[in-house]
């Protein structure tokens, strides 16, 4: 028999058209011989839907085609199974799966927020769960757990969007009183290269900041590195056994790989997002990259301690800086779900994107066996033996009516 996967992707988020790219690449190369793979397809307002025609991303042209062809559902756990059942007046059951498979990027999504329903509805899932989900979204989260780690960070200072619409002019000096230029401005809990700029002086400063806090209430400002190489990573497993792949160094045409860079080009042309991008995939990169051996080492050996630190488990993509001059690495950021699922990075090496998606699989299984032998509740109900009284009784009444 199959094992029923619920591949769930969208949702609100800034970065909902790449989940969709993301989703339909892996969908396609799962293998049909032993999973049965069920769409799931979370809207910006919210709502969920299934159905086979999720599968086309031709589909997603006109969004009036997921509301005639696919049926609007919720997931929830009952008598032992979870299903999807269709929503209004006459409620049936629409599919049911086995572990749900999330692909999905960014705010309210990655974040732990669906990793923490599907936990508390207690089926299996793919990827890191709730408190790493929360840490690799949250970049501020992040640099202060690998500060703790002692692994090697660029300079930054973080702070909130209320500071600095209190008080611009003691933000900028805080920033250049413990950095220099050239910084880099960031979203903290963004991804995707979204609302992230690079300033060169004080006016190019204020203009990011002023772009960056539509994005977010947190922001994140970093010492750019010079002499610099991008490079990322895989890590493929979780904080008990897991391995890298190859290394690929990133050709980005400005100071860094923007959004555009990244998913709305092919082969260097600007085109449809959805005909033209094929998602990270179509991105400039040179794999293996051409840094040292001493530095490519360097990097394995971080990422490993830092997929660790964060109990990430799945798949994570890992960004470095590095700088040439210098000849250092700099851990930049953890991607949880990574744009494409990094399967361009395990190619290299022998392992194909079918193989990948199976043995991401096969480590959520493991997890969810982990983690149901813990202990997290007791059979005794402490309150069988309590009585409120009468009194006890009437407040509750009176709680009644005024709920009512």
């Amino acid at each position: 028999m199959k094992i029923k996967v619920g591949v769930i992707f969208g949702g609100e988020s800034v970065e909902h058209e790449v989940s969709i790219i993301s989703a339909i690449q892996a969908m396609n190369k799962m293998d049909s011989e032993k999973y049965d793979i069920v769409p799931i397809y979370i809207t910006k307002d919210r709502e969920w839907y299934t159905g086979e025609v999720l599968k086309d991303i031709e589909t997603f042209r006109d969004m009036d085609l997921v509301k005639r062809y696919a049926k609007n559902v919720v997931l929830y756990h009952r008598n032992g199974n979870f299903v999807l059942q269709s929503k209004g007046f006459f409620k049936r059951l629409v599919n049911d799966i086995d572990i749900a498979f999330p692909i999905v990027h960014g705010t309210n999504v990655e974040d732990g927020v669906l990793q923490g329903y599907l936990q508390s509805i207690g089926i299996p899932f793919v990827g890191s769960d709730i408190y790493a989900s929360v840490v690799g979204q949250d970049k501020v989260y992040m640099k202060r757990i690998f500060d703790g780690e002692k692994l090697p960070l660029t300079p930054y200072v973080w702070f909130y969007d209320s500071e600095y619409l209190e008080d611009e002019n003691h933000i900028i000096e805080m920033v250049e009183k413990n950095l220099k230029y050239p910084v880099i401005v960031k979203p903290a809990t963004l991804g995707s290269s979204i609302g992230i700029h690079p300033a060169h002086d004080e006016k190019e400063l204020k203009e990011a900041l002023d772009d960056a806090i539509q994005y977010d209430h947190k922001l994140l400002v970093e010492e750019m590195v010079q002499h610099l190489t991008e490079v990322n990573i895989s890590v493929l497993g979780n904080y008990e056994n897991a391995s890298t792949s190859e290394i690929e160094e990133v050709i980005p045409d400005k100071d860094f790989l923007t959004y555009e860079d990244k998913y709305l080009s092919s082969n260097g042309k600007k085109g449809s997002k959805f005909k033209c991008s094929k998602g990270m995939v179509s991105t400039n990169r040179l794999i293996p990259a051409s840094i040292s051996d001493k530095l490519k080492e360097e990097v394995r050996k971080v990422a490993l301690q830092a997929h660790r630190a964060l109990g990430s488990s799945g798949v994570s993509r890992i960004d470095f800086l590095v700088d040439n001059k210098a000849k250092k690495v700099y851990i930049n950021e953890v991607n949880s779900i990574p744009g494409s699922l990094a399967f361009y990075l395990w190619d290299p090496i022998g392992k194909d994107y079918t193989e990948l998606l199976d043995d991401m699989l096969s480590i959520a299984v493991k997890d969810y066996k982990k983690r149901m032998s813990k202990t997290h509740s007791f059979d005794s109900n402490i309150l069988s033996g309590y009585s409120a009284g009468s009194k006890g009784l009437k407040s509750l009444k009176g709680v009644k009516g005024k709920l009512h």
